[in-house]
């Protein structure tokens, strides 16, 4: 077994651990940013369908010619603006995606570059101070299918939203509130990203 080659792929896995964990900080950034939208998205339902029960015609405001239209169109049009803003966001989270799963490609295909020169032994391999070859492999994989399944679905989730189906906007921030909290197979540990970058990798 060549030592650098075992070198070469500790370091590579340990920086894109490192790049892990500052695409992590991104995307939680970004998804702080998407709370307020879905709040506005939340109010503005609101203020539809509580105009939609509105009789102009029976207040003074009445002698306003197409009031009611203009005011709706306005609601209309500011419920397209927060979706704007939703689908920029997603934007800023595809570029994570996609920086988080070409990382764990390159990982991949260094090792398979190098799978002669490392014994099952050697990649199974841990330490009180330091995972395994094969742990960090597993836990690359399960984070490039944590962001990939989370991505797809906050897509899927703004491209069902439109203006005039209140009933999905009403429901549309505790849906997207709902992902954060993925079930147990789709989620992943911080506590690997720790044990990656608080060791040295040396090899």
């Amino acid at each position: 077994m060549s030592k650098s080659v075992l070198f070469s792929v500790n370091q590579t896995l340990k920086k894109c651990f490192q790049s892990l964990e500052n695409n992590q900080k991104v995307w939680n950034s970004v998804l702080s940013e998407c709370k307020p939208l879905m709040v506005s998205l939340g109010n503005l339902e609101e203020q539809l369908r509580a105009f939609q029960k509105v009789q102009i015609a029976n207040t003074p405001l009445h002698t306003f010619p197409d009031l009611h239209q203009r005011l709706h169109f306005k609601l209309i049009q500011a419920v397209d603006i927060v979706l704007g803003k939703l689908t920029d966001k997603m934007c800023s989270l595809q570029s994570v995606r996609d920086a988080i799963s070409n990382q764990v490609s390159g990982a991949f295909q260094l090792y398979e570059q190098n799978i002669g020169s490392l014994d099952l032994a050697t990649c199974t391999q841990r330490s009180p101070v330091a995972p395994s070859i094969a742990d960090m492999l597993e836990w690359l994989q399960d984070a490039e299918r944590y962001y990939r399944q989370q991505f797809l679905r906050r897509k899927n989730l703004l491209l069902t939203l439109r203006a005039d189906d209140l009933s999905l906007l009403e429901t549309a921030p505790k849906r997207w509130e709902s992902l954060e909290t993925p079930s147990g197979e789709e989620s992943i540990s911080e506590s690997p990203l720790a044990a990656i970058t608080d060791v040295s990798l040396s090899g």
